[in-house]
């Protein structure tokens, strides 16, 4: 079936559904495969439980009409992700990053729903499943959507813009993030910099951060930019007050006094100010935004416990996002400060590099307690005593006691597989 008739059944069904254990009545399930998962041996319990069409890659040897055969599953979802782009009416503003994608996402999504009929990335279904499904998510009335794009290799965002075909686009920073997929810092910037080399293919604007150099390299020359950050002639120009913990920030003689924590979030809050501003959003309407925003789902969030005060940053971590929570951390003024970290994922052949940084950093700048978990910094070699290093969560649960914390500031940092959320349970 090709997608234009394929594309009619879309629209007769109530929304895509990838897993049987969220099938609602009259969806479309398209049966995908993963290392562990055939989709299609679940294509019939589908039907039971109330979908109106499955698309699967298997003949499942049935003369059903809801039963729809393709070559490919996959590919199949994201040509009929790219036909209805087409169909739409609707501006797509793509992002991507090393850190800082997801918060950002949800500060412009605030900022731009309080005059646009918008949609956004559904948590950080962000990959070459979840563009597509977002994609698929957008209404007809729809007036802005908001693509978080995620890569950890060469290609990937290149082929995230050919689904999406974005109108605008924007990268928070380049960091150490996904060196093992990347192949290294320069990997990143050329992988990130896919969704740039798109925007200037097909005419598109780009909204740059003028204190980011490598920002201002890969566009030099490119006409259609849009400049933000701490200069007078921006679109956004901001002033970072403070950072101690949450940020307050000076946007056109006002303050805004976010809810969130460490000054790496800045760039966030200004990305967002810039692109609320260029899509002409009131004044106080940003402010609003961005003073109600309160983060999640363990990034950048204050948490009070049994008399501590704890900064809750394990969402996901790499070199650089690490290295920026510690400085951050660093100028917290508190006079009993506790450290929290988990390895970082993804770094291949230079994990044990970047993890003995982060101990060196550590030992050069102390505070009362570190507790580093994981199997690479319990391999780092550490020479101050106040640095505690235990190879599992396991290890620290039976050997800590929570009585030795009372009235600290603690950063808990993590990669998301350290799963560092469960340490407010022993806290």
């Amino acid at each position: 079936m090709n997608t234009p008739k394929l594309y009619e059944l879309f629209l007769q069904s109530s929304i895509i559904c990838t897993d049987t254990r969220n099938i609602s009545r009259n969806c479309m399930f398209v049966a995908l495969k993963g290392n562990n998962f055939n989709g299609n041996d679940f294509a019939i319990q589908a039907l039971e439980q109330g979908a109106k069409y499955v698309i699967v890659d298997k003949d499942l040897n049935s003369n059903s009409n809801k039963i729809i055969l393709v070559k490919d599953t996959l590919k199949t979802l994201q040509e009929l992700a790219n036909y209805h782009r087409k169909q739409l009416k609707t501006t797509i503003i793509a992002l991507t990053g090393s850190n800082g994608k997801t918060t950002t996402k949800e500060l412009l999504s605030a900022v731009l729903s309080t005059q646009y009929k918008t949609v956004s990335t559904f948590g950080n279904l962000n990959n070459h499943i979840g563009v597509p499904l977002t994609l698929l998510s957008i209404k007809k009335d729809t007036e802005i959507a908001i693509v978080e794009m995620g890569a950890n290799h060469q290609k990937e965002i290149e082929i995230l813009c050919h689904i999406a075909e974005p109108d605008f686009g924007l990268i928070t920073n380049f960091g150490k993030a996904h060196l093992e997929g990347f192949g290294g810092i320069e990997g990143v910037i050329k992988g990130k910099s896919e969704l740039y080399d798109h925007l200037k293919k097909h005419n598109k604007f780009i909204f740059v951060n003028e204190d980011d150099t490598l920002q201002i390299k890969q566009t030099k020359g490119y006409k259609n930019t849009i400049s933000f950050g701490s200069k007078s002639d921006s679109n956004a120009d901001l002033e970072l007050l403070t950072s101690q913990p949450l940020i307050s920030v000076n946007y056109k003689g006002t303050t805004v006094n976010s809810n969130l924590a460490g000054h790496y979030n800045f760039n966030n809050i200004a990305i967002a100010i810039a692109v609320g501003t260029y899509f002409k959003i009131d004044k106080n309407h940003i402010i609003s935004a961005i003073e109600n925003y309160l983060p999640t789902n363990n990034r950048s969030q204050i948490i009070e416990l049994n008399g501590n005060k704890i900064l809750m940053d394990a969402y996901n971590a790499n070199p650089t996002s690490m290295m920026a929570a510690l400085e951050n951390f660093k100028q917290i003024s508190h006079p009993d400060k506790v450290l929290f970290l988990g390895d970082m994922f993804e770094l291949g052949n230079d994990a044990p590099k970047e993890h003995q940084a982060i101990v060196n950093y550590l030992e050069n700048n102390p505070v009362e307690q570190v507790f580093l978990l994981g199997e690479n910094f319990s391999k780092t070699k550490v020479s101050k005593s106040f640095i505690q290093q235990y190879a599992s969560f396991q290890d620290l649960n039976s050997q800590f006691n929570k009585n030795d914390l009372k009235n600290k500031f603690i950063l808990i940092k993590g990669s998301r597989g350290m799963a560092l959320e469960r340490l407010l349970d022993i806290i």
